[in-house]
């Protein structure tokens, strides 16, 4: 087989891989396609004044329309050089304070929004050709808050709040299973159990963008921009 085939390829050290070549990689690649299916429209003049308002809408049409897991999102954050940083996640809610999530204050994404308390939020909702964009600055919410955002959800949620340690060098899988055991027995035991680095955050929006896919790539993007004051300008943009 060639070194493009599956098998005798040569890895980036020099030793042997049996990964997946070039010629295989590019095939499969290339032969994807996106939007086969038909689009809904985008009356962009009809949008309603305010981001939060289309968002719901956007997203409750996602779900409805079978697009799986449309509450996960992707958070863009940078460390204390600069550098960007981004990771997948859920969305917790979204009202008039901004797009709501959650995740230990410890963790590499809690650590970069106490130095730089701005991020940027990304969702993709392919089955309807649809991407929602935000930016916007960061607050953490209190322990209270914060505490009753983990105690909504699952056992499960609460055992790996409470397993910690989130980011942080793991020495063996077995160091991960007795701690993830041990939490999970006591999200069990303990329902009401304190997960003191669980925090809540808000993401308040300066810029929202809700981008609606189109077949002949005339996409319609639509952007909402807060002012100084407070309200929103809503800007179209081109593709």
């Amino acid at each position: 087989m060639s070194s493009e085939g599956r098998e005798g390829t040569e890895g980036t050290d020099g030793s042997e891989s049996s990964g997946i070549g070039d010629e295989e990689f590019h095939g499969v690649l290339h032969a994807l396609r996106v939007w086969d299916s038909p689009l809904p429209g985008f009356d962009t003049e009809a949008a309603p004044g305010d981001p939060v308002t289309l968002f719901r809408e956007w997203f409750v049409h996602a779900a409805r329309a079978g697009q799986p897991e449309p509450h996960t999102m992707s958070l863009a954050t940078a460390d204390g050089e600069g550098r960007p940083d981004v990771r997948t996640l859920m969305l917790h809610d979204v009202d008039g304070r901004g797009w709501h999530f959650a995740s230990h204050a410890t963790s590499a994404k809690g650590v970069q929004l106490a130095a730089r308390p701005e991020a940027a939020l990304g969702f993709y909702w392919p089955s309807v050709g649809r991407q929602v964009r935000v930016r916007g600055t960061v607050t953490a919410c209190g322990p209270e808050e914060s505490r009753a955002d983990l105690a909504v959800r699952s056992r499960g949620a609460l055992a790996a709040a409470l397993t910690g340690r989130q980011s942080e060098v793991l020495d063996s899988v077995e160091e991960l299973a007795r701690a993830s055991a041990a939490a999970w027995e006591r999200a069990g035991s303990e329902p009401d159990a304190p997960a003191p680095t669980w925090t809540r955050y808000v993401l308040a929006p300066a810029e929202v963008e809700f981008f609606q896919g189109d077949a002949a790539r005339r996409h319609g993007r639509l952007r909402y921009r807060r002012t100084d004051s407070g309200s929103w300008v809503r800007e179209l943009l081109w593709p």
